[in-house]
């Protein structure tokens, strides 16, 4: 069995990372993909996986979703924001990063969870796909009946 070495776990438990006092973290979650956010006041740089929004999503209404909380608050040029995102697929990926930068903005302001809540950004949606079931083709397609 392996341990870790002492200077590590030492580190680790007397918190002494310089980078936790910086940034304000926050997850989001939509169908499949999970977005880790960290976010700290800034010009206004947004790097999704290393890439500019759009470039990375690829349609302006996904990057308009994904920013959305920003506008909501008004704090679109105040954030340095930089985004890991990971599973599912474009659409879902946009929720996720909304759904972080929510909950990371909350970490940094409190006042601005009432506006966030009334738009709807800080609820996790909870729609997934459905499991395709035995017999039938995909979650509730049938084969096509034969009468005879």
């Amino acid at each position: 069995m392996r341990h870790r070495s002492r200077r590590s776990s030492r580190s680790i438990r007397e918190g002494t990372s310089r980078l936790a006092d910086t940034y304000n973290r926050g997850t989001g979650r939509r169908k499949n993909a999970i977005a880790r956010v960290r976010l700290q006041p800034g010009e206004g740089r947004i790097t999704v996986n290393e890439k500019d929004p759009l470039a990375y999503l690829g349609r302006r209404v996904l990057e308009m979703a994904a920013l959305a909380p920003l506008r909501v608050t008004n704090t679109q040029r105040k954030f340095d924001i930089s985004v890991k995102v990971v599973g599912g697929g474009n659409s879902g990926q946009a929720g996720a990063i909304a759904h972080g930068i929510a909950r990371a903005l909350i970490n940094f302001d409190p006042d601005f969870r009432p506006v966030l809540k009334k738009a709807g950004l800080l609820t996790r949606d909870a729609r997934m796909k459905e499991r395709k079931k035995y017999g039938l083709k995909r979650a509730r397609k049938a084969p096509q009946y034969t009468k005879r």
